[in-house]
C-alpha cells in the first residue's frame, strides 16, 4: 500500500527528495524572504517560472536556491572573472625549486631512511591514526561510460575496477600493520568524495560488492558541493524552468565538503592524525602509503605532496615549486621556454623544475582543524563551457554551439601558498611504480585504459623478476605482464614464493601458493 501511495505521489509530482515524504511548498513568508535575497543580488530571474511549477518542482527549486547565498555567488563570480592584482603579481615572479630540506626522492634516498618512514607509517596505521580521502566525483564520460570513473574496468586479467584495486590496497596496508604490531582488527577509514551525478551509483556499487572486503563502518561516501553555472554577464543559469544549472565545485571543494559532510568530525572521534588524499583515476596509486605517511610525519608538516619526475621540458604538467617564497603549483603554460628548459646546477642532466604534480597529498589533521580560518581565501577559477539553459524570455531550452557561460571551481592545491615552506614537504616517487592516470578513451595511446592496464602488468612483471622468478610469453608485447593482486603484495613485498617459478604471461597472482 505504501509503495502504491508513493507511486501516486510521484505521478502527481508531490514527492520530495526524501524518499516517501510528500513534498511541501515553502510558506509565503519563506518564499518572499528568498525572493527578496535574490532580488537584492540582481538574480531574481531564477523565479521567472516558479508560479507555473508543480508542488514538487517548487519545493525542489526552493531548496536548491536556499542552499546558495546569491550575494556570495556574485562576489566569487566577480573575483573569478576580474581577479584583483596582488602585490606579488605587481612584482616580477620569482620561481625556485623547493628547498632541499623540504624534499626527498625515492629514487636516491638512503634505504634506511625509506625503511624508517615505512616502519613509522605502519605504526601510525596500527594506532588508528591514518585515514584516506578519495576524490572520486568524476564520471567516465571520456571513457565512453556514464558510471563513476572508479567503477571502470581497465581490462586487467582479473577484471577488477579502480575502486576494487584501491580498496584491496587499503586492506593490505591494514594487514601489514597488524603483522608489524601484533595487533588485530586494525582499520583505515576510507572517505570517498563523490559528486551529485556519481553519489548514488557509487553507494550502490560498494554495496553490491560488499565494500570489497573492508568493514562497511569504515567506508564513508559523501558528496562535494556544487555551484550555479553563470552566464558570461554574471547571471545564474537555469537548466530547466524548475532546476538551476549547477556543477561540482572542483577538487578544491574537498575542504568545505569535509565540514558539511561531518567527515572531519568523524576523523576527530576516531583520533585520526594523518590523512592521505588522492584522485581515483590513478591505477598505480599507493593508497595509505606507509612510506609517504612516515615521511610527512617525520617532517612535522601540515601538507605534503608526491611528485614524479617531469619527462622533458615540453611535458604539459603542473609543477610543484616555490613561487615568491611560498609553495605553489605552476602550470606548464605559465612557464617560458627558458625556465622550462633550465637545468639543475647541482645535477646538470636533470631539469631544474621537474617536480610534476600528480594530485597525491598528505594532510595533518591539525591543519584540517583550521579549515574555517582559510577556506574563504581560496580562489575560484573560471572554466568557460557550453551550458544548456532555459531562455528566460522565451521559456525555451537553448543548446549552445559555443561557450556561453562559466563554471566556477576550486583546485585542491590552491591551499599550498597559504603555508610556510617549513610546513610543506614534497616526495619524488617513481612514475612507473606510482603514476598512471586514466584520462582518455581506449585506443588513444596515452593515459587510456590500455596504458593503465599495461602499467600494472609491467609492474607485476618487475616484482616477480626482482625475487628471481621468470616470466615467459609467446604473445604480443602487451601480453608479457603479470597482475599481482594487492591482497598478495602491496609494493612488491612477500613474493619470495615466486622465486623459483616460471610464469606464463599474461597471468594473475591472486594468492600465495
Amino acid at each position: 500500500m505504501a509503495a502504491t501511495f508513493n507511486n501516486l505521489l510521484d505521478r502527481l509530482h508531490l514527492t520530495s527528495k526524501e524518499e516517501g515524504v510528500p513534498a511541501t511548498e515553502p510558506t509565503q513568508e519563506e518564499l518572499k524572504e528568498l525572493r527578496d535575497n535574490y532580488a537584492k543580488a540582481g538574480q531574481d530571474h531564477v523565479f521567472t517560472f516558479y508560479d507555473d511549477l508543480s508542488t514538487s518542482e517548487k519545493a525542489g527549486l526552493f531548496e536548491r536556491l536556499k542552499s546558495f547565498d546569491p550575494q556570495y555567488i556574485n562576489e566569487i563570480t566577480e573575483k573569478a572573472l576580474h581577479p584583483a592584482q596582488s602585490s606579488d603579481e605587481s612584482q616580477e615572479t620569482k620561481l625556485e625549486p623547493l628547498p632541499e630540506a623540504a624534499t626527498a626522492s625515492i629514487l636516491d634516498s638512503k634505504e634506511e631512511d625509506v625503511q624508517s618512514w615505512y616502519t613509522s607509517g605502519l605504526e601510525y596505521v596500527s594506532k588508528g591514526q591514518v585515514a584516506v580521502v578519495l576524490m572520486a566525483g568524476g564520471q567516465g564520460t571520456r571513457l565512453g561510460s556514464s558510471d563513476p570513473k572508479g567503477c571502470f574496468n581497465i581490462g586487467l586479467p582479473s577484471q577488477k575496477s579502480l575502486f576494487q584495486i584501491q580498496a584491496e590496497r587499503i586492506w593490505k596496508v591494514q594487514q601489514l600493520a597488524e603483522k608489524q604490531s601484533g595487533k588485530k582488527d586494525i582499520s583505515i577509514p576510507w572517505y570517498v568524495m563523490t559528486s551529485g551525478p556519481t553519489r548514488r551509483a557509487t553507494e550502490q556499487y560498494f554495496q553490491e560488492h560488499n565494500y570489497f572486503g573492508l568493514q562497511k563502518d569504515n567506508v564513508s561516501i559523501f558528496e562535494q558541493g556544487v555551484l550555479p553555472c553563470m552566464s558570461n554577464d554574471g547571471k545564474i543559469l537555469l537548466e530547466t524552468k524548475a532546476k538551476v544549472a549547477v556543477a561540482p565545485d572542483g577538487n578544491g571543494g574537498i575542504y568545505q565538503a569535509l565540514l558539511t559532510s561531518n567527515v572531519r568530525t568523524d576523523m576527530r572521534k576516531r583520533g585520526i592524525q594523518h590523512i592521505h588524499a588522492y584522485c581515483v583515476d590513478n591505477c598505480l596509486v599507493k593508497v595509505a602509503d606507509p612510506v609517504f605517511i612516515g615521511f610527512a610525519a617525520s617532517k612535522d608538516v601540515d601538507v605534503a605532496t608526491k611528485v614524479v619526475r617531469k619527462r622533458n621540458a615540453k611535458e604539459s604538467v603542473g609543477l610543484i615549486l616555490q613561487k615568491n617564497g611560498k609553495p605553489d603549483v605552476v602550470e606548464y603554460s605559465e612557464l617560458d621556454d627558458k625556465t622550462a628548459e633550465a637545468k639543475d646546477p647541482k645535477q646538470p642532466d636533470l631539469l631544474k623544475f621537474r617536480a610534476a604534480n600528480i594530485v597525491n597529498h598528505y594532510y595533518s589533521f591539525r591543519f584540517l582543524e583550521s579549515i574555517e580560518d582559510w577556506a574563504h581565501q581560496l580562489p575560484h577559477h573560471v572554466a568557460r563551457k557550453k551550458i544548456p539553459h532555459v531562455d528566460i524570455e522565451k521559456g525555451e531550452t537553448v543548446k549552445p554551439d559555443k561557450p556561453n557561460g562559466i563554471k566556477l571551481e576550486q583546485f585542491v592545491f590552491d591551499v599550498f601558498p597559504l603555508l610556510s615552506l617549513e610546513k610543506f614537504a614534497c616526495m619524488e616517487v617513481k612514475r612507473e611504480d606510482e603514476f598512471s592516470p586514466l584520462k582518455n578513451a581506449k585506443g588513444t595511446g596515452e593515459d587510456d585504459p590500455d596504458t593503465s592496464k599495461q602499467d600494472i602488468l609491467n609492474q607485476g612483471r618487475r616484482w616477480v623478476q626482482n625475487v628471481g622468478g621468470i616470466v615467459e610469453s609467446e604473445g604480443a608485447p602487451e601480453e608479457t605482464g603479470v597482475e599481482v593482486s594487492p591482497l598478495v603484495s602491496y609494493g612488491g613485498e612477500s613474493l619470495e614464493f615466486l622465486s623459483t617459478r616460471t610464469i606464463k604471461a599474461p597471468a594473475v597472482i591472486e594468492k600465495e601458493d
